[in-house]
């Protein structure tokens, strides 16, 4: 079942929702561009057993 979860876009502040999709794996990792500002983001996916940590940071 896919979920998704709100973060901040570190160059711009927009909010960015992230679709987190578990049959891709526990550890996930890919660039995405902000649809406000455009830049790239690296995106980081961690699912634990307290659900899931995801981080952004600039490419």
């Amino acid at each position: 079942m896919q979920q998704a979860v709100e973060v901040a876009c570190p160059h711009c502040g927009a909010p960015t929702l992230v679709v987190i999709d578990p049959a891709n794996g526990n550890a996930q990792e890919y660039v995405e561009d902000c649809a406000v500002c455009c830049r790239p983001n690296v995106v980081a996916v961690v699912l634990g057993p307290d659900g899931p940590r995801v981080s952004l940071r600039p490419e």
